[in-house]
C-alpha cells in the first residue's frame, strides 16, 4: 500500500500559503500561464465515441433510452522535474519542493562525476500537483464549450507526489531495485532499440542518460507510474478514479502504449500547445536542469438515462 498518503485538504491549504516569496528559476511558470496552455483543443481531443443505453422503468412500464458516449482528455497534474531542491519551475509551488525540516531532503549535484570522466548519471527530484486549470473558471468554460464532459481524478494545487518526502525511495531505489521490472533487460522502458530514454524501474531520482531532456522526462514518467497506481511503496496520494456505469476513466499510464492512458504537454524550459508522448521528437535543453510538463489522461462518459445501466457501443 502506498505509505503515509498525503492529505489532500492539509497540504492544499499549505500550498496556497506558501506561493508569492519564492526566486524564479531560469525557466519558471506561473499558474497564469499553466492555465492559458491549457486551452489546447488538440490537447483536449473532445469527440463523440459512441452510444450507451440505459433501462428506465415508470408506471407505465420500463423502455430503453440512450445518450451520447463522449470521450477526451483532461490536464490532471503538472508534472515537474529538476536538478537542485526548491527550484521548481512552477514558481508559487517551489517551496513545496524543498522538503520538511528534519527529514532527509535530498539535493546536490543532478550528475556524478568520478574523477575528470562523468558516467552520466543524472538526478532529478520530481513534483506532481493538481493542474490549476481544474479550478479555474476560463477553463471550465472552455471545456463546457465542447459539450457534456466527463469529471477527472484529480484535484487543483493537491499535491500528490513530493520526492522530498518519498526521499528514502527516491534517492536509494529500495526495494524497487529488485523488482523483476528492474533486472530484466527489455521490460518497463521508455523508448525502444535506437531511441532508448531509460527504465521506468526503480522509480526513483536516478537515471543513466546523457541527455538531460530525456533523464527529466523519464523521471516525469515515472512519478506518473507512481501517482495513477494504488498501493505502491512510496509516499504519495494516488490520483486514481473508480470505473463505474456511464464513466470510464484511464488506466494506469503505462509507457509506450501510446496516447492509450496518457500524454504530455510541455511546460518548461518553454511551453507547448500541443502534446505528446515520450519518446517525444521536441526536446529543449533547460539551462536550469528544471523542465515542467502537463500530465493529460483520457476519460470517456455519457449522461444517465435510466436506472440501469445496459451497455455502451463505439463508434
Amino acid at each position: 500500500m502506498n505509505l503515509i498518503p498525503l492529505r489532500r485538504h492539509r497540504l492544499a491549504t499549505v500550498l496556497l500559503l506558501c506561493c508569492a516569496t519564492q526566486p524564479l528559476t531560469a525557466s519558471a511558470i506561473n499558474s497564469a500561464q499553466i492555465i492559458a496552455s491549457a486551452l489546447s483543443p488538440s490537447c483536449l481531443e473532445y469527440r463523440i465515441a459512441g452510444i450507451c443505453y440505459w433501462l428506465n422503468c415508470g408506471w407505465g412500464g420500463c423502455r430503453i433510452l440512450t445518450s451520447v458516449k463522449v470521450k477526451h482528455y483532461i490536464p490532471n497534474a503538472v508534472v515537474s522535474s529538476y536538478a537542485q531542491t526548491g527550484d521548481n519551475p512552477w514558481s508559487e509551488v517551489a517551496m513545496l519542493g524543498t522538503g520538511i525540516p528534519g527529514l532527509a531532503e535530498g539535493g546536490g549535484n543532478n550528475e556524478q562525476k568520478r574523477g575528470l570522466r562523468k558516467d552520466n548519471l543524472r538526478y532529478k527530484n520530481a513534483d506532481a500537483i493538481g493542474h490549476p486549470a481544474l479550478a479555474a473558471q476560463v477553463f471550465n468554460n472552455f471545456l463546457g464549450s465542447m459539450g457534456y464532459t466527463c469529471a477527472g481524478s484529480a484535484t487543483a494545487f493537491v499535491p500528490y507526489f513530493l520526492s522530498t518526502l518519498d526521499a528514502l525511495a527516491w534517492r536509494s531505489g529500495v526495494p524497487e531495485s529488485v523488482y523483476p521490472e528492474a533486472v530484466t533487460p527489455g521490460l518497463r522502458e521508455v523508448g525502444s532499440t535506437g531511441d532508448m530514454w531509460g527504465n521506468v524501474y526503480p522509480r526513483s531520482g536516478f537515471v543513466t542518460q546523457v541527455d538531460d531532456y530525456k533523464t527529466a522526462a523519464v523521471v516525469a514518467q515515472r512519478t506518473a507510474d507512481i501517482i495513477t497506481r494504488t498501493g505502491q511503496v512510496h509516499v504519495y496520494h494516488p490520483m486514481t478514479a473508480n470505473k463505474r456505469d456511464g464513466y470510464w476513466p484511464p488506466e494506469p499510464v503505462t509507457e509506450n502504449t501510446g496516447t492509450k492512458n496518457h500524454k504530455w504537454q510541455r511546460l518548461a524550459p518553454a511551453i507547448s500547445s500541443s502534446c505528446a508522448v515520450f519518446p517525444d521528437s521536441s526536446n529543449p535543453i533547460a539551462t536550469d536542469g528544471a523542465y515542467a510538463w502537463v500530465l493529460w489522461q483520457p476519460y470517456s462518459c455519457c449522461q444517465k438515462r435510466g436506472q440501469t445501466f445496459l451497455y455502451s457501443t463505439d463508434f
